[in-house]
């Protein structure tokens, strides 16, 4: 697995229409505020569209480039200069996806007709029908040819092995897309329909995973034949054919739930199950090597016990994610309106996670930008990023190249270390601060503003991928999965939410809502979160 796919209207044109600062001259939040009288609601409302405009249209482009013409495919990714012939030999699951919703993202947004949309989508469809899939779960590999269509088993850049996979979060990326189209695109919805319907995600769940809560949790995978590594033999459905399943459970709330939900949405999966997975471990010292204790209580949703804990962060208490990224919290309300839905748990939470990373990126390590989670790295490669104290991992996802973590122990059980007292060379990507439009529009705004001023950080398909705020290093790449996450974070900006619309049927929401609906969590915003 080569990279895990694993929220004053007129900021935005202010800060824009600014002089650019050198990179260590970044200003002050209060710098970026324009004065109350800048501009009227309404001029400023029409400024602000305009600027989203823009960002979707460039943002478009690079989508755009990384598909093959012959199939309908999205590449990986492609450099930034858009050239074709730098576009990435290999597609997956989640690459498939976002081309799909970002081309509702598109159409939705005026960008591109509805005819054009309709075409673009049945062809992409088309060439997925024609992958190979396993049989029987329907589920499709990793890692696939985008023009030839064919199974990856060399990796183009090194040439090394690649053994087939099936991953339960890439697949459910897929599913969402294709329940998404169904309903958005009439023309095309028996295609979608006929693929999803193949699709069985009971082939990740391990029914005995939470045995004293009753209820099972998914594995990150399997691969079909034995793997060199850890893997857990099965019989699939006893069905008679053999699978070899990943030793570990996805077992926190994090970005892997969208293939939860789709399950339990298909029918696929048990209900009970979404409370099996963790909130935040729980606060006895069997659980000790986590980030820090919790604070929380046990509570029952349909016979599963479930902690329902938070972590503390300067002054704020909210539910973490598993390694701090603003990817594992907010990519999957782009799809699934979890906010809407469970508005005492995550329309709590959500907002407060995108206050909380703005505070580590202004005010904890002062990079006078924020924004943090897996993207390219500027100095090569792939890397995870966020902020370690929102993560439940110990070491966690960190926000500098020099990996700088905190370790707040855990009273009673393990000394707290002291906090660091500096940060190096920070990293944001752009798309983390698209999907915090929807909790904090004049901020997110304002810092891409920032980072579009004071750098050489955008290109033709919109901004680049990533860059390192205090050696103004850019990695100048574009992403199928970071810019699929700008789309729909703008289309549902700038169409009212239609993008969620279309996960969000009635029978889709009549199988969810009532789960996320039923906690309460213990959020605590600090003084400075953003209303909704």
């Amino acid at each position: 697995m080569r990279r895990r796919h694993t929220a004053a209207m007129a900021v935005s044109l202010v800060l824009i229409a600014a002089a650019p600062l050198p990179a260590s001259a970044a200003p002050s939040p209060a710098e970026a505020l324009p004065s109350p009288a800048a501009a009227s609601p309404a001029a400023a409302a029409h400024s602000r569209r305009q600027v989203l405009q823009r960002y979707a249209k460039d943002t478009w482009k690079s989508m755009d480039a990384m598909v093959d013409p012959a199939t309908g495919l999205a590449a990986d990714k492609i450099d930034g200069s858009l050239d074709p012939g730098t576009r990435a030999k290999v597609t997956s699951p989640t690459n498939i996806a976002t081309y799909l919703w970002s081309t509702l993202a598109a159409r939705d947004s005026h960008l591109i007709s509805r005819v054009a949309a309709q075409r673009r989508i049945a062809k992409t469809l088309g060439s997925v029908a024609k992958l190979q899939r396993h049989t029987p779960t329907g589920q499709f590999y990793n890692w696939y040819d985008p023009h030839t269509l064919q199974l990856v088993r060399t990796w183009p850049e090194d040439g090394s092995v690649v053994q087939p996979f099936l991953s339960s979060v890439d697949n459910g990326w897929l599913a969402a897309a294709l329940m998404m189209v169904r309903s958005a695109v009439p023309e095309v919805s028996k295609q979608a329909e006929t693929l999803l319907t193949g699709m069985d995600f009971e082939s990740y769940y391990d029914p005995a995973a939470q045995p004293d809560a009753g209820t099972g949790l998914l594995r990150g995978g399997f691969w079909p034949s034995r793997p060199s590594g850890c893997s857990v033999e099965s019989d699939y459905n006893n069905s008679g054919t053999r699978v070899y399943s990943t030793c570990h459970h996805y077992g926190a709330l994090t970005e892997v739930r969208i293939a939860s939900y789709v399950g339990i949405a298909l029918g696929q999966l048990p209900p009970e199950h979404y409370y099996g997975m963790w909130r935040t471990f729980p606060d006895t010292c069997d659980w000790s090597w986590a980030e820090q204790k919790p604070v929380g209580s046990w509570q029952t949703h349909m016979g599963v016990r479930v902690f329902e804990g938070t972590y503390g962060y300067r002054g704020m208490r909210l539910v973490p994610t598993w390694g701090g990224s603003m990817f594992e919290e907010l990519m999957v309300p782009q799809l699934v309106p979890e906010d809407v839905w469970g508005a005492r748990s995550w329309g709590r939470n959500q907002p407060v996670y995108v206050a909380a990373q703005i505070e580590h990126g202004m005010n904890d390590a002062k990079y006078g930008y924020w924004g943090f989670s897996p993207s390219n790295n500027p100095d090569g490669g792939y890397r995870e990023y966020g902020v370690d104290a929102l993560g439940m991992d110990t070491p966690g996802y960190t926000s500098d190249q020099e990996r700088t973590s905190v370790d707040y122990g855990f009273e009673g059980c393990r000394e707290a270390q002291p906090e660091p007292t500096s940060y190096g060379d920070g990293v944001v990507t752009p798309h983390a601060s698209f999907l915090a439009l929807r909790y904090a529009p004049d901020a997110a705004l304002g810092n891409l503003a920032r980072i579009k001023a004071n750098f050489d950080s955008y290109g033709p398909g919109g901004f680049y991928d990533a860059v390192a705020v205090r050696s103004g290093k850019v990695a100048k790449q574009y992403l199928a999965l970071d810019q699929g996450m700008i789309m729909i974070a703008l289309g549902n900006e700038l169409a009212d939410d239609t993008l969620r619309g279309y996960f969000a049927t009635r029978g889709v929401t009549a199988r969810l809502a009532p789960l996320l609906g039923a906690e309460e969590w213990a959020v605590v915003p600090s003084a400075t979160t953003p209303a909704k």
